[in-house]
């Protein structure tokens, strides 16, 4: 299936920056009809969850018979119905198929996480009063910023498949860092409710503490890194280079949401959760990278086999930890059971790939005296934890019976895995639509047969030992790719303080004297005051920050640059205008995503009385002017294809594997959560 199939006018529309960059809605993929999907079932089982309250709350406020046995057989039937959509859900996050290359036909699929859907917000009218109110400026003169960010968070909901999708997310996510600190004052909640739906279960959560959008952000950035790794394109170095930075970094951004955002509200981004998909994410990883440790071929010599049997049990042993944690409570509730399948069939299968490795080694190379006798023991010490036989590395090596018996014993322990994977993957009808990973595990089946048959007899009738386990070892192990961290939002005005209205102050300096100092950089503040001096008598306090000389806006200025403005004064003086830090501000509370106002901390029933069919209308356009919501950041003009809220020194637009990235420092300050 083509990755992306859009039609004339669409892709006109793409051409024309019509739509952001990272996204287009009217793209018609495999992955994008199973979103669709998706959104669809967190709909209906909104629906249901909405019957499923009503009829409950009937139930305990009813004292007749008649009406509760009603009731409960309604009950039934709704929780008969979520059961069967919540099937539905498991099904599309097995789909995994429409995810892989499309020339793929000699590689075991990867399993990627599909994307959390969300609802529609409008910031328009919170945000507008919240400038009026806070910051004492016309929230009207601000509603072409507002409309771009609305425009920028709907794009999130689609973003494409590739590096541009993941700076889309990320040039979001470093937004929702400033609006954090510019709009969500901790004294009191501003009326903007974020939905998400779990991505396993489609259970919404809604809440109004924004750390659920950011945390919510990170899972998608991590998923979407999970299907550009599965993409690749796993016959070749570099699409096998890809796959592995894409995995290590789902593994990054996972392990950063966990530890950042602690005791989520959302069952898919709780901990448990988190370090179950962390392991898998390591786990494909480190099977790329033995993918590509045999791309080139494996040659056919002693030290070779015995390094891919190594590299094979490593392989089995991540795939193991992955499938022990998929089976714990509670993550085996709901984690889909393609996934926990497809992880006991890996296990087999690289298990019995590491035993076919030894078998052959033993089998297929007698020591010669051309041989390298010190590497080829050190290289038989390092392959059991204890030697089979009681014999020593040398003596196994010498010894040509003792290599064709634990050879031998090797490739039937092969043969019994790859039954067992085989077994396995029968099990699930999800699996059973790959016909690649079906033709990958009998062909590997077929090797060992076909191995152990050249060295049996016909006439031989031997009691097979049972071949010691391997122990796995690794050349390149697959780590965890952190994402930078980068400056966070500048906190001089935020949400978090209230500030004075600006005011007029007339100066009239003395003998060139104004009476005080100043100090900062954009905007400038007022210290050392003389309190004798006319600027004091007419208002000006110590700490107040300038914000304007005459008519000349001076948020963005500096010490010299005000100081020249202040000094072009005439016999009336100069007027400026002022702001001061209101007593009393609050520091924000020191909690995580789960932090939501007073709000219940677990799923929240208030997006069941949501319209889902409302439009949000979409301000018009205006004129933009600076304002408190720019101070402190560099003031570059405004771009049509970009949001026009200033981003400061976010660098919101780059991937994570460049210099500069979009985590702020701001998580690691628990006075902004």
């Amino acid at each position: 299936m083509a990755d992306t199939i859009l039609a004339d006018q669409d892709s006109q529309a793409v051409e024309n920056n019509y739509f952001k960059k990272g996204c287009n809605p009217f793209a018609q993929t495999g992955r994008s009809k199973l979103q669709n999907k998706r959104a669809g079932l967190n709909q209906q089982i909104i629906k249901q969850m909405r019957l499923r309250a009503g009829a409950e709350n009937l139930l305990r406020a009813s004292s007749n018979n008649k009406v509760r046995e009603m009731v409960a057989l309604e009950l039934s039937y709704v929780n008969s119905n979520l059961q069967l959509l919540t099937e539905q859900l498991e099904s599309l996050n097995s789909s995994v198929e429409v995810y892989q290359n499309v020339q793929e036909s000699s590689s075991i699929p990867m399993i990627p996480m599909g994307l959390k859907e969300t609802k529609e917000v409008d910031f328009s009218v919170p945000f507008k009063d919240f400038i009026l109110e806070h910051y004492s400026e016309d929230g009207s003169d601000f509603a072409d910023e507002i409309a771009d960010l609305m425009d920028l968070r709907q794009a999130c909901r689609t973003p494409s498949r590739s590096e541009a999708g993941i700076e889309l997310l990320a040039s979001y996510y470093s937004h929702v860092s400033l609006i954090e600190s510019r709009f969500f004052s901790p004294s009191g909640q501003n009326g903007i409710f974020f939905t998400w739906y779990d991505s396993f279960t489609g259970m919404p959560v809604c809440q109004q503490n924004i750390s659920l959008e950011k945390a919510s952000l990170l899972f998608n950035m991590a998923a979407l890194y999970t299907q550009i790794g599965t993409r690749c394109d796993r016959q070749t170095r570099v699409g096998l280079e890809n796959a592995i930075t894409a995995f290590q970094k789902a593994a990054g951004v996972l392990t950063h949401l966990k530890e950042t955002f602690t005791h989520t509200p959302s069952y898919d981004m709780s901990p448990a959760m988190l370090s179950m998909l962390v392991r898998m994410m390591l786990a494909q990883a480190q099977e790329c990278l033995y993918e590509k440790t045999a791309l080139p071929g494996i040659r056919n010599e002693f030290l070779s086999l015995v390094r891919m049997a190594q590299e094979s049990a490593k392989v089995a042993d991540t795939y193991e930890q992955v499938y022990q944690s998929m089976v714990q409570s509670p993550i085996k509730d709901n984690v889909p059971f393609f996934w926990s399948t497809m992880a006991q069939v890996k296990v087999n299968h690289y298990r019995s790939l590491a035993h076919y490795f030894v078998g052959t080694a033993l089998l297929d190379h007698e020591l010669r005296l051309s041989d390298d006798e010190d590497k080829q023991e050190k290289a038989m010490a390092q392959l059991y934890d204890t030697m089979p036989g009681g014999c020593s590395p040398l003596d196994l090596l010498r010894n040509k019976e003792e290599r064709q018996r634990i050879g031998k014993a090797h490739l039937c322990k092969a043969i019994m895995g790859h039954e067992e994977a085989l077994r396995t993957h029968n099990l699930c009808h999800h699996l059973r639509k790959l016909d690649v990973l079906r033709e990958i595990l009998q062909a590997t089946h077929r090797r060992t047969l076909a191995k152990l048959d050249e060295h049996d007899s016909e006439d031989e009738f031997t009691d097979y030992m049972d071949a010691p386990d391997i122990v796995s070892n690794t050349e390149q192990k697959a780590e965890i790719e952190m994402p930078m961290s980068t400056k966070g939002p500048l906190s001089v005005f935020s949400a978090k303080q209230r500030w004075t209205a600006p005011r007029t102050v007339q100066l009239h300096p003395h003998d060139w004297d104004l009476g005080f100092t100043l100090k900062g950089d954009g905007p400038v503040q007022v210290q050392s005051l003389d309190p004798f001096c006319s600027a004091a008598k007419n208002g000006l306090k110590e700490g107040d920050y300038i914000v304007a000389v005459k008519e000349t806006d001076c948020k963005w200025m500096g010490v010299s640059e005000v100081m020249k403005l202040l000094k072009d004064w005439d016999k009336t003086g100069v007027d400026v205008q002022v702001v001061s830090m209101m007593e009393g501000s609050l520091p924000m509370p020191n909690k995580s995503a789960t932090y939501s106002g007073g709000l219940s901390k677990t799923y929240s029933m208030i997006c069941l009385a949501l319209d889902d069919g409302n439009n949000i209308p979409k301000n018009r356009k205006v004129t933009k002017k600076m304002s408190f919501l720019s101070w402190g950041m560099k003031n570059k003009p405004k771009s049509a294809s970009t949001l026009n809220l200033a981003t400061a020194d976010y660098a919101a637009t780059l991937p994570f594997n460049k210099q500069r990235t979009s985590f702020p420092t701001s998580y690691n300050n628990p006075a902004l959560y």
